[in-house]
C-alpha cells in the first residue's frame, strides 16, 4: 500500500505514530449509499483456484471473467468492493505458495455491498506490563500464533499474537515459572518456543481491526488495542 511507503518514511525521519485500520470513501448517489469497486485481475495456480475464488466470495467479490494463463495457471476477474482488498494481499500469497500475482484498479462507485468478513480469528493481548518470559510464551502460544518473543517488553493491550478462535484473549506473557523443592522427570527440560510471525509495517496495517491501532516508532512496529485497559476494554465490547 502507499500508506506504508509514507508512514515508513516518516519513521525513518524520527515520528512516533498511531495508525488505525484503512476506510474507503462512501459517497451518496440519487439518495443511496455507495461505495468504491476495484477491478481485481488475479493470475493463480490451477490447484489453488477454489481457494481463491471461495475468499474473495466472502469479500463480495463478483467473478466476471476467466481464462487460462501460461502452464498451469488461470487468469481471474473479479469486481469487488475496495473494503474487500484490506487485509487480503498477504492471505492471498499464503493461498497461492507466494506463486500468485494481484492487481487492481478503481473502476466505479456501487450501492453498498454489506458487510465484508475479513479476520475471523481474535488475537491474544498483554494482560499486564513488564517483560516476556520463555515460561509465559510457553504457555500462550498453545493459544495460537505469536508475535513476539523472550525479552519483548510488553504493556497492558498489546498484541502479541493471533487466537485460533474468535475472540481475543488476554494472557499474562510475563509469568515466570513457580520453582518447587521437588523435581518431576523432565520438568527442567527447555521449553521450546515456535519462532514469532515477524509483522511488517504493510503487514500490520492489513491485520488490525476498527478497535485495533499500529503503533509505528523509529525503532519498533507493535500492534495494540484502541482501549488498553482490559476491564475497560470487556466493558466497551458488552456494550
Amino acid at each position: 500500500m502507499h500508506l506504508s511507503v509514507l508512514i515508513e518514511t516518516m519513521r525513518r525521519e524520527g515520528f512516533e505514530l498511531l495508525v488505525s485500520r484503512p476506510k474507503v470513501i462512501f459517497k451518496e448517489i440519487n439518495g443511496e449509499k455507495c461505495e468504491p469497486i476495484e477491478r481485481l485481475v488475479v493470475n493463480v495456480p490451477d490447484d489453488c483456484i477454489g481457494n481463491v475464488i471461495e475468499k474473495l466470495g466472502r469479500r463480495k467479490a463478483e467473478m466476471i471473467n476467466m481464462e487460462p494463463a501460461e502452464d498451469g495457471h488461470t487468469k481471474i476477474e473479479f469486481k469487488i468492493p475496495a473494503r474487500g482488498l484490506i487485509g487480503y494481499r498477504t492471505e492471498f500469497l499464503t493461498d497461492t505458495k507466494g506463486e500468485g500475482t494481484m492487481n487492481h484498479i478503481f473502476d466505479c462507485y456501487e450501492p453498498y455491498k454489506g458487510d465484508v468478513v475479513s479476520r475471523t480469528r481474535g488475537t491474544i493481548v498483554a494482560f499486564e506490563a513488564g517483560k516476556a518470559i520463555t515460561y509465559g510464551l510457553y504457555n500462550a502460544q498453545d493459544k495460537g500464533d505469536l508475535f513476539i518473543g523472550p525479552g519483548t517488553e510488553v504493556y497492558e493491550g498489546m498484541i502479541v499474537g493471533l487466537n485460533s478462535r474468535g475472540e481475543d484473549l488476554a494472557v499474562n506473557v510475563c509469568k515466570e515459572k513457580h520453582l518447587t523443592n521437588t523435581r518431576a522427570s523432565g520438568s527442567d527440560d527447555a521449553l521450546r518456543l515456535v519462532p514469532p510471525i515477524q509483522m511488517s509495517l504493510e503487514k500490520a496495517i492489513e491485520f488490525i481491526q476498527d478497535d485495533e491501532l499500529v503503533e509505528v516508532t523509529p525503532k519498533s512496529i507493535r500492534l495494540r488495542k484502541k482501549i488498553l485497559n482490559n476491564k475497560e476494554r470487556e466493558r466497551a465490547a458488552r456494550r
